[in-house]
């Protein structure tokens, strides 16, 4: 059953943090500190919208300026000083918070990695980019993660990707048999079409947080809802997690019967030329999964498995 509540979704995108000209480039304790503020002057930019989930890009805690050995002495003082830092934020504002961020394992071994903070400021679960560009590896010593997670919340069920994943079929197509309600992609690459190609093949929406680029929100139909500017690297959205993707073949009788009974308590979203409407529930008790079942409305994927079975069935394919 789909979440049966709108939440509202903040997705962060300033640049990289630079120190200011003619400032030292900080470390150790004063890199932290820095970051802290700099992070917390971003926060409170979109705390007043209430957000139930806050979106930063990946890596959103490195100084650019910094060689790779003094990234890594960082790191290595850093520890979880920032994640706790943002755990921190979540707790007292009770909201999800996803951390994008180098992470040193036990073994000295990193991983760049999302972590998916909870409303009580713990870690809900944790992304390690599948997909590493080779120059992680060989300069960073950053290891590429081995799996997809979908990670239960509150709102509904939640996969992550990171950057350069968003150019695989191999990670896709392990998230697009769990069907998540909601991609979160931190990134320092925007992906362009790829991220509206994400979103409808996983039948999910999509928020992408990027450093410095747009930051959008993507319907599960492929459209932007909502997006950054040139002046304001950020965004605030509601956005409802109680749908449903239906093919319009064999249901545009149901679908207008439908909205004849529910009126303004359901909403059908056409996007134009690709045959698939968004059904969203608005009503306060009924979701939209009880909608289609009550007019016996086929969803796309399973009308998508039926044309399939059809194409495969003895004598309906060319010998």
């Amino acid at each position: 059953m789909k979440a049966r509540r709108r939440i509202t979704i903040s997705s962060l995108g300033p640049r990289p943090y630079c120190s200011p000209s003619g400032e030292c480039v900080p470390h150790g304790a004063a890199a932290v500190e820095t970051m802290k503020k700099h992070w917390q002057t971003w926060l409170d930019i979109v705390l007043p919208d209430k957000p139930d989930l806050i979106v930063v890009p990946e890596a959103c805690d490195r100084f650019p300026e910094h060689t790779i050995d003094e990234r890594k002495a960082y790191y290595e003082y850093r520890g979880d000083q920032m994640r706790d830092f943002f755990a921190d934020a979540a707790k007292k504002n009770n909201c999800y918070i996803a951390y994008s961020a180098a992470r040193k394992l036990d073994d000295g071994t990193y991983r760049n990695s999302t972590q998916l903070l909870d409303r009580s400021g713990n870690v809900a679960g944790i992304y390690n980019k599948n997909h590493v560009v080779p120059a992680e590896t060989t300069k960073g010593g950053i290891l590429a993660g081995k799996d997809a997670p979908v990670i239960e919340t509150d709102f509904g069920r939640v996969c992550m990707a990171i950057c350069f994943d968003l150019n695989f079929h191999e990670i896709l197509e392990k998230y697009a048999v769990q069907r998540p309600d909601l991609i979160i992609f931190s990134s320092m690459y925007h992906g362009g079409l790829m991220q509206g190609y994400w979103a409808y093949h996983c039948r999910s929406y999509f928020v992408g947080s990027i450093a410095g680029a747009q930051n959008n929100i993507v319907n599960p139909l492929g459209d932007t809802v909502a997006h950054s500017t040139n002046y304001y690297p950020w965004i605030s959205s509601s956005v409802n997690l109680d749908y449903q993707v239906v093919h319009l073949d064999e249901n545009w009788g149901k679908l207008h019967e439908m909205r004849k009974k529910y009126g303004p308590m359901v909403t059908v979203y056409d996007p134009g030329y690709v045959g698939a409407v968004l059904v969203t529930s608005e009503h306060e008790s009924i979701t939209s999964e009880d909608m289609i079942k009550e007019f016996d409305i086929e969803l796309w994927d399973h009308y998508y498995d039926r044309s399939m079975q059809h194409r495969h069935t003895p004598g309906n394919m060319e010998p």
